[in-house]
């Protein structure tokens, strides 16, 4: 069960996180441009190299106007697990029922080890102080990738 890219991504959504609840339009309301990332699965190796990256470049992102946050389909105790490991100053959401994936049309079928899995498609989206989204990355390759979206982030 494969689910389609949606024509338009939601403009809100409220997701428990790490430090409590985020709801996207608060955040944007505050005035800060939002980058929320798609990622398949906590302490797993693209996934910890991807987080890395976006907690390196985080004084960038917050600089910029920007706030991060990683949205997986793991639970609180597994984020706030990987949080910790990787010392990532920002919060990952749950999304354990799928609801925001589906939403934003990154639950897809995956080959992995030969088999034919359902999982999350790496997927950035970047909004911007207005709650508009101004960019998506689909089938995000790592390396690279969140320096691509800060100097998005910087044109905006």
């Amino acid at each position: 069960m494969s689910s389609s890219i949606p024509a338009t991504v939601p403009s809100d959504f409220t997701l428990p996180g790490t430090g409590g609840d985020f709801t996207l339009a608060e955040a944007t309301r505050a005035g800060q441009a939002v980058v929320v990332y798609f990622y398949p699965k906590d302490s797993t190796p693209g996934c910890t190299t991807e987080a890395a990256q976006f907690r390196d470049l985080h004084p960038q992102f917050a600089t910029a106007g920007a706030v991060i946050v990683g949205i997986s389909r793991d639970s609180l105790k597994s984020h706030a697990n990987f949080k910790a490991k990787l010392e990532l100053p920002f919060e990952l959401l749950s999304d354990a029922d799928e609801t925001v994936c589906n939403a934003f049309g990154v639950i897809k079928m995956k080959n992995m080890y030969g088999k034919q899995v359902r999982g999350i498609e790496r997927s950035t989206f970047l909004f911007d102080r207005a709650g508009k989204l101004a960019q998506e990355w689909r089938g995000v390759k790592v390396p690279g990738h969140a320096e691509a979206v800060l100097a998005a982030l910087r044109a905006l």
